[in-house]
């Protein structure tokens, strides 16, 4: 289990890097947005969690949210959509990872250990490298981009053993916002019509279900 978490966080990490570096910074947040409705929606179908009709209500407006991506571009949003389908994934099976949370990141670091070296010295060899080979600059920054990936995830992953999916599904909008005030007005991406159109859905979407939420912790 642990080596099926560790291939599908780094399919998501490597989605995201890739976003980041090709200009779709904001394909990147649109994907975590709409990835804490679809972590409810598993949460609902893979562990019987009941959804009311406003957490009902917020799902089909992130999927509507989809369609208007798609008709505008005339093609699926496949960024937002990978990045939002591994991310579900990986919350989900670390739930049910049979060991601690920190002892399951340990593990994770750890099979993934052999394939980062290895590719680190193939691009080392064939002259594409940075780590070690680059500026200092260079180096101090990839150090620092492995500090803070591991120190979330890390938090995550404590968190992912003690809460609902679906709480940890609603929390998970503060870092999209974070990358999309920062696709905006730090690396000013264009935000065209139909991001006006599906951003707003999205928030929509998460407000309903924070309403919802709270709505229910306070009748309990």
């Amino acid at each position: 289990m642990a080596a099926v978490t560790a291939t599908v966080v780094s399919v998501n990490w490597g989605i995201y890097v890739w976003a980041i570096g090709a200009g779709h910074t904001l394909d990147a947040a649109l994907g975590y947005y709409i990835n804490p409705l679809f972590s409810i929606f598993l949460g609902a179908v893979l562990l019987g969690e009941r959804l009311d009709r406003l957490q009902q209500l917020a799902i089909a407006l992130a999927a509507l949210a989809v369609v208007a991506l798609t008709v505008e571009s005339g093609r699926l949003p496949m960024t937002s959509l990978a990045l939002t389908v591994t991310w579900g994934i990986y919350a989900y099976l670390k739930k049910s990872l049979p060991i601690g949370p920190n002892q399951g990141f340990t593990l994770e670091v750890l099979l993934l250990l052999p394939f980062a070296l290895g590719y680190v010295l193939w691009m080392g060899a064939q002259g594409n490298g940075h780590f070690l080979t680059g500026s200092a600059a260079d180096t101090a920054l990839l150090i620092g981009c492995g500090l803070v990936t591991a120190g979330p995830l890390m938090i995550y992953a404590n968190g992912a053993k003690l809460l609902r999916l679906s709480t940890i599904g609603i929390m998970q909008y503060i870092a999209p916002t974070m990358i999309f005030l920062t696709a905006v007005f730090v690396f000013d991406e264009p935000f065209g019509r139909a991001r006006m159109i599906a951003f707003p859905m999205i928030w929509a979407a998460l407000a309903l279900y924070a309403f919802a939420l709270i709505r229910k912790s306070r009748a309990h």
